[in-house]
């Protein structure tokens, strides 16, 4: 599973806005909230370093754009 967000210096209105609904349904302790997106998929193989870097490329080069965006994964091994 991916997790894409945007990074903290760049500008998430969606974000914002999201946050402000959150806000004026009386939850005012939420802050600092952005929104972004989350990506499954299977991959045929083991936990290791070169399935790491496929996954770091995945994420790189499709599934964020490195500028604007941050991503982190989880590989769930069942």
């Amino acid at each position: 599973m991916v997790f894409v967000s945007p990074k903290v210096t760049v500008l998430d209105p969606q974000g914002a806005a999201v946050e402000q609904a959150i806000k004026s349904l009386g939850h005012l302790s939420v802050s600092a909230l952005r929104v972004g997106k989350t990506i499954t998929f299977e991959l045929d193989a083991e936990d290791s370093p070169d399935t790491r870097a496929k996954i770091d490329e995945l994420c790189d080069g499709l599934f964020c754009n490195p500028v604007i965006e941050d991503y982190r994964y989880e590989i769930d091994q069942e």
